[in-house]
């Protein structure tokens, strides 16, 4: 760039270096919440924070990939720790808490309702049917969320304790800087304050009410120890992550009992459209390896909702209710950008039979 243009730039009503600055205290911020689940990780894990010996050194073994997926867990706690998220989130969880009401409002022992949540990312709703008094068991494969989720839940210490700046890195598309650099506190709750008053307990208390798994979905849930287990199984913005959703259809029927309800809400963008398959479909009926079951399975298969309708129906569900929700659905969205990327969801209560 010329030089008077970059004068131009850095000088008054521009000031862009200054912008600069307020980005870079920003990305320093979220650092600190990186910094916090990092400690809370290692501790988990019996790690040292500074690793004697070449073995036991984790330090700048972390893959672009790693980045990427730790970057998106703290954005990602905006639309599910946040104040300023709850529009958000609550336009997919909204209709499952209120599904789950309607079909178990009845019972007057909730506990003994269990729920699995697959896919449960950072827990909120996992959190949130706890709350209601249900049983629930939230599954991640991802160990970057699963760190942030058992963060989040036991060990921040208060209401708005963090300042998180979630746009802070996109110079797309910003109508202003106030926009790019807003700040959200989070936790917009404390989870064992939330728990204590609304349910009389502590989080400690709950914890054979409140599980996760770290595991991917089929794999792990598709033994006979988990069958006929649940009570109703939740998938939100989850079956658009399988190679070959069959697999994932079976596994929820095998885990819910007779009766059990299926809620799902979500689009179909299909993680791994774009994957060559490595075998010719219908060639082979060979068991499929341990390492290739679930979302490592080779190939992928991208169907519409009404064949994903029609297949729950021929695998052994009854479908009782679906709709296309005409609400805009965004994920980790700016709502001030000037480009929104939203999503129509498919939403279906279906019973298996």
């Amino acid at each position: 760039m010329r030089s008077r243009h970059w004068q131009g730039l850095a000088a008054p009503p521009i000031n862009l270096l200054s912008t600069l600055e307020r980005v870079d205290d920003a990305i320093d911020a979220n650092a600190d919440i990186a910094s916090e689940i990092l400690a809370h990780g290692l501790s988990a894990f019996g790690l040292d924070s500074q690793p004697q010996g070449q073995n036991l050194d984790w330090r700048g073994t972390a893959t672009l990939e790693d980045l990427s997926k730790a970057c998106t867990t703290i954005n990602q706690m905006y639309r599910d720790w946040s104040a300023e998220g709850y529009a958000e989130r609550n336009v997919c969880n909204g209709p499952v808490l209120d599904d789950i009401d309607k079909i178990f409002g009845h019972v007057s022992d909730k506990a003994r309702v269990r729920i699995l949540v697959p896919g449960a990312g950072l827990a909120r709703l996992v959190f949130d049917l706890c709350r209601r008094g249900f049983t629930t068991e939230g599954n991640e494969v991802s160990y970057h969320q699963l760190i942030a989720s058992s963060w989040m839940l036991n060990h921040t210490q208060r209401p708005r304790q963090f300042k998180l700046y979630p746009f802070a890195c996109n110079f797309n598309n910003v109508v202003s800087r106030e926009h790019q650099l807003q700040a959200v506190e989070v936790p917009d709750i404390h989870p064992s304050t939330e728990l204590e008053q609304t349910d009389g307990t502590t989080l400690a208390a709950v914890g054979d009410r409140m599980t996760m798994s770290a595991s991917e979905f089929v794999t792990h849930y598709g033994d006979g120890a988990h069958h006929e287990v649940f009570d109703a199984v939740v998938t939100v913005f989850f079956i658009d992550t399988a190679p070959n959703v069959l697999r994932y259809i079976e596994v929820v029927r095998s885990c819910l009992k007779k009766g059990g309800a299926w809620i799902n809400i979500g689009p179909l963008l299909w993680h791994f459209g774009d994957r060559a398959s490595r075998n010719t479909p219908g060639t082979s009926e060979s068991p499929i390896s341990g390492n290739e079951a679930g979302i490592e399975e080779p190939g992928s298969v991208e169907l519409t909702v009404e064949e994903v309708l029609l297949l729950i129906e021929q695998m052994g569900f009854a479908v009782e209710k679906h709709e296309i929700r005409d609400g805009a659905a965004g994920y980790i969205q700016n709502p001030a950008s000037l480009l929104l990327n939203v999503y129509r969801l498919s939403h279906w209560i279906a019973r298996k039979v």
